[in-house]
């Protein structure tokens, strides 16, 4: 074996190219406590009182109203469509309950005058898309109202335990709809219609002269609950894209400035 050459071990590397032994002398600030000069603390002291003696004439930096809006409808459409869900299994219980020709699937009979108390969702729908959301709202809620009396009477005839329980549960969430309807036009600063579209037939009224056109009225009833329901949830929708929940408008109401 040859003989080793020494190896020199350098040094320990410089911290800085070009300075063998020290990086170079850089001044290092002082931390020291924020000086204010009188004139600045003056500034901010008249600065916040300025802001708290306007806060009374801004009462709006409001971002609650379309949020709220935006919630409520989104609230009223699920409920809408689990009236639907809840509709169709009532609508076969009862459809069934009373029997023939009613519960056969291609049973579509002509709406009688009768009927026509009930308030009818068969309007044309350019016609219907061409009101303003407020009456559209406001046409919901009427119908609503009325259909729910309509309703409660059914629950009162109601010949088995079981379908009075399933008519009082649809009541119930047909009731939280109208309210949640209220509420909707409430937010969106529409005022409330005065009453329903026409108040339900009073208790003198003479009731069906046969058994036959009794259960037509009932049948009616379901089939426009039916199709208020389906064009309800239609009308939400809609609006719910118009007011989305994830939306925050500031808005500012300046008196005297």
């Amino acid at each position: 074996m040859g003989t080793g050459v020494p190896v020199r071990c350098a040094g320990p590397l410089p911290a800085y190219p070009g300075t063998p032994n020290h990086a170079p002398t850089v001044p290092v600030p002082h931390l020291s406590r924020m000086e204010l000069r009188t004139g600045d603390s003056w500034g901010i002291f008249t600065f916040l009182c300025a802001a708290l003696c306007n806060l009374p004439a801004l009462p709006a930096l409001n971002c609650t109203e379309e949020l709220g809006a935006g919630q409520s409808i989104q609230k009223t459409y699920d409920l809408t469509r689990y009236l639907e869900h809840q509709l169709r299994t009532l609508a076969g219980t009862y459809l069934n309950y009373l029997g023939p020709p009613f519960n056969e699937p291609d049973f579509n009979p002509p709406r009688l005058a009768r009927a026509e108390r009930v308030p009818s969702a068969t309007v044309d729908l350019d016609l219907w898309r061409g009101l303003t959301d407020n009456a559209r709202l406001a046409a919901n809620y009427r119908a609503y109202s009325r259909l729910l009396c309509y309703l409660r009477a059914l629950d009162g005839q109601a010949g088995t335990a079981e379908l009075r329980h399933r008519l009082g549960h649809f009541c119930s969430s047909l009731q939280g709809l109208v309210l949640s309807i209220a509420g909707v036009m409430s937010s969106l600063g529409y005022p409330l219609p005065a009453g329903p579209a026409g108040p339900p037939a009073p208790p003198g009224t003479p009731v069906a002269p046969n058994d036959f056109l009794k259960k037509m009225d009932d049948f009616w009833l379901l089939k426009e609950l039916q199709t208020w329901l389906w064009r309800s949830a239609k009308d939400f929708n809609r609006l719910k894209k118009k007011v989305p929940p994830a939306v925050v408008t500031l808005r500012l109401e300046a008196r005297g400035f």
